[in-house]
């Protein structure tokens, strides 16, 4: 996927070569790195970063206006996009001829956004022209005779409205905890003529996150699936296919290999990830920018996406449920497992209060309020949840499928768990700790793998599947883990204490063809 969006020559666009040489030698003429072997030299662009800057000031309309207003820059980490992001917004500064100029650096957190921003000002005060034109202080720069300025500003956008942005230089846009930053300041450009936003970022892991659905906007344009000319795709990533340990695919990926980061470098990553397999998606993450799942990783989705086909019908059949209550303002989940020939099949129900959950949407950064439109999630009034509703839901579901158990973890739901029993339910205790958990636990790894778990492509469950963390003790046990996990898990947890009590009820049946045995 390393690919940049060609430019399309046409009756509305002019590419203005002596515009795009002018940006271009403003870097090595006026500009000077600040850290590293290179510090005090000259800042000579590299091919491809010559050719972004080239396209970004070089395509105009006929108006005479810039082509590309979101320039989206996605490129693995150690490639020089710190850098360059910082000469990008000081020609916006000094060289953009806009009137009380607006530059603006942002990043999650303040620290972030000062690491462009301080290469930005060692460049300044490197240049005796740049800085006798300008005034620096800790935390902007500004140009007096034109009224401009450069600051930096982090995620607390409450206080960002009123601004009136020339250029935006988007630092991490990965790790942006939600999208109102964004959407504060791509608003204050409307009185700009020709406004720049330019995103430089690594891949994340998020996919519910505001960079990645500007990413996946970045690779339809690119592609061609959209049309949008204002609009500059730039993404050097390993594709999916492409295999991590491969030298080939690590020039592929990086194009600063060898120039801003050496090969021995990488070779030495790469052996570590091979080593200690939760650093895999760390290495693939930042040093080829694919996304990942989460930081750290238990099962691969691409594993959980294989088993995900249209559910049979289900009607009439035995199935055991796993009940996870978690608490009365967060999600509850209930999971109903169907051994059918070999393959488990899983059935969800998920529930949340409907008063906070727009608050609840933007705080797990997930759609609960779409989820909730789609029958996906099913809401309680008021601000907790409603066990009544429940008990009454699981009431109607046995009068569709026959659920000969329920596992339910006593400690949070000794009321309900005595109602349902006295309902005529078969409940099951079912703990927490390795001695429950690891069992069923590794059963639905192995499954997974197999391609011998159906889960009907629910979009919830597959949220959290990729959310989950593992722990595990000195005998090698495993469990879930809530506390560590990176969202929500209760319908995994659900899935394994349902799945527990399948591998309970079943005999053994032989399915791998090594020989090995599983309980379905």
């Amino acid at each position: 996927m390393t690919k940049t969006k060609k430019p399309v020559s046409s009756a509305n666009f002019v590419y203005d070569k002596d515009a795009a040489v002018k940006a271009v030698a403003f870097f090595s003429e006026c500009l000077t790195h600040t850290t590293g072997e290179w510090r005090g030299k000259p800042f000579v662009l590299s091919p491809w970063q010559a050719k972004i800057v080239g396209d970004i000031f070089g395509w105009k309309r006929i108006d005479g206006t810039r082509k590309f207003r979101t320039v989206f820059i996605a490129v693995p980490r150690k490639a020089g996009k710190t850098t360059l992001a910082a000469g990008l917004a000081l020609y916006a500064l000094f060289c953009d001829n806009e009137p009380g100029a607006q530059v603006i650096n942002a990043a999650a957190d303040r620290e972030q956004a000062a690491l462009c921003f301080d290469a930005a000002k060692g460049m300044v005060q490197n240049e005796a022209m740049l800085e006798g034109r300008s005034e620096v202080f800790k935390r902007s720069i500004i140009v007096p005779n034109t009224g401009s300025v450069y600051k930096v500003i982090s995620s607390e956008a409450y206080s960002k409205h009123g601004l009136s942005c020339s250029y935006i230089g988007a630092d991490e846009l990965h790790a942006w905890p939600d999208r109102e930053l964004w959407d504060v300041l791509n608003t204050s450009t409307g009185a700009r003529r020709q406004p720049l936003t330019v995103v430089t970022t690594t891949a994340g892991y998020d996919r519910h996150s505001i960079c990645y659905e500007i990413w996946d906007y970045a690779v339809k344009v690119r592609d061609g699936i959209i049309q949008d000319e204002s609009f500059l795709p730039v993404i050097f990533a390993a594709d999916v296919d492409d295999d991590w340990q491969n030298p080939a695919t690590w020039r592929k990926a990086h194009p600063g290999l060898g120039v801003s980061v050496q090969e021995d470098y990488f070779a030495a990553e790469c052996a570590k990830a091979q080593a200690i397999p939760a650093y895999e998606n760390t290495f693939r993450r930042l040093l080829l920018n694919q996304w990942t799942e989460s930081d750290v990783r238990w099962m691969s989705m691409d594993a959980w996406d294989k088993c995900g086909t249209d559910l049979p019908d289900l009607t009439g059949r035995d199935c055991y449920a796993g009940l996870d209550l978690s608490t009365t303002t967060d999600i509850t989940a209930l999971v109903l497992a169907f051994p059918i020939d070999g393959t488990v099949h899983l059935l969800p129900f998920f529930w949340v209060p409907s008063e906070g959950i727009l608050k609840r949407s933007k705080r797990d950064r997930v759609p609960y309020d779409t989820w909730a439109k789609q029958g996906q999630i099913e809401v309680t009034d008021g601000t907790v949840i409603d066990y009544d509703v429940i008990r009454k839901r699981i009431n109607e579901l046995s009068e569709i499928y026959h659920i000969k158990e329920i596992a339910i973890d006593r400690w949070n739901a000794t009321q309900l768990a005595t109602q349902l029993a006295g309902d005529g339910f078969d409940i099951v205790a079912f703990g927490q700790g390795y001695a429950s958990m690891s069992g069923p636990t590794k059963e639905l790894e192995k499954i997974v793998l197999g391609e011998q778990l159906n889960h009907g492509k629910n979009p919830v469950l597959r949220w959290m599947a990729s959310n989950v963390s593992i722990e595990q003790d000195a005998a090698g046990n495993i469990k879930a883990s809530k506390a560590k996990s990176t969202e929500r898990i209760d319908g995994i947890i659900a899935s394994i204490m349902a799945l527990g009590r399948v591998i309970a009820n079943a005999e053994p049946v032989e399915i791998y063809a090594s020989g090995e045995f599983s309980f379905i």
